[in-house]
């Protein structure tokens, strides 16, 4: 019997469905966090009888066949891609991302990683890093004797001086986007790094060729829907447990078999 094993199959298939429903309830407060979700395949099947076969010397062909399916595998983890709220935080190095793109930021290998974590922050030297101080390209330095720093919708990063009017222009911010989003390889700290599937990225403006603006003052949170979360977790609770119940009435019936004299 295979009963066994695809029940089998179908409890750690829930099981994983779990792991990631609980993954995304851990990061309901990560800013700028995208849920994932699991999807399934099922196996290979036992094909008794082929559909479409001649079974009779007339010619007459089985509409149907006999195929036994050997029960279900995972096909992927995938990120559910959304735009999270944008929560007022009014710090000065604090951005969101509002629409398409990422912020591509320097790692210690020289590499490159992208991030929608705008909760940056500034080295003793003026430089605009990340929380884990990883580099913001272009690499952006603020001057010490800065009295107060405003980025504008497009990137343009400007400081105010004591004693001039007029601001300075330190740099320009830009966003990195990627043709299947959903290809890139998350890496943990809200880093995610290019791959074959993800597409080179494509480096750009703020609010140009279809960019997401900038909002100073603003970050994005997560866009996990805690009642959705529950809800998936209350139905893998129950497919797991009609799982069990198969290898319970599986065994029960073993066990009947062994006892026949």
């Amino acid at each position: 019997m295979n009963a066994l094993q695809i029940a089998a199959s179908g409890m750690a298939a829930q099981q994983m469905k779990v792991d990631v429903i609980s993954n995304n309830l851990a990061n309901m407060s990560t800013t700028g966090y995208n849920a994932r979700r699991a999807d399934f395949a099922d196996l290979m099947y036992q094909q008794l009888q082929q559909p479409g076969a001649i079974s009779a010397s007339d010619g007459t062909v089985l509409p149907t066949g006999v195929q036994i399916g050997l029960g279900v595998r995972p096909a992927s983890v995938s990120v559910v891609v959304a735009q999270g709220s944008l929560a007022q935080t009014g710090g000065d190095l604090d951005l969101a991302i509002e629409g398409k793109g990422y912020l591509e930021v320097t790692l210690p290998d020289g590499n490159s990683a992208y991030t929608r974590d705008g909760a940056l922050k500034r080295t003793g030297d003026g430089l605009i890093v990340t929380a884990d101080g990883y580099e913001v390209a272009p690499g952006i330095t603020i001057p010490s004797d800065a009295q107060s720093l405003s980025i504008n919708a497009n990137g343009e990063v400007y400081a105010y001086f004591q004693g001039q009017v007029q601001p300075q222009l330190l740099g320009q911010l830009t966003l990195a986007s990627f043709t299947n989003e959903k290809g890139l390889e998350a890496t943990g700290s809200n880093l995610f790094l290019e791959t074959g599937a993800s597409g080179p990225p494509a480096v750009g403006t703020p609010g140009i060729d279809g960019m997401g603006l900038l909002r100073q003052g603003y970050l994005e949170e997560s866009s996990v829907d805690s009642v959705k979360e529950v809800t998936e977790l209350i139905k893998a609770q129950r497919g797991y447990e009609m799982n069990a119940k198969v290898i319970t009435a599986v065994d029960q019936m073993l066990a009947t078999t062994s006892q026949v004299r």
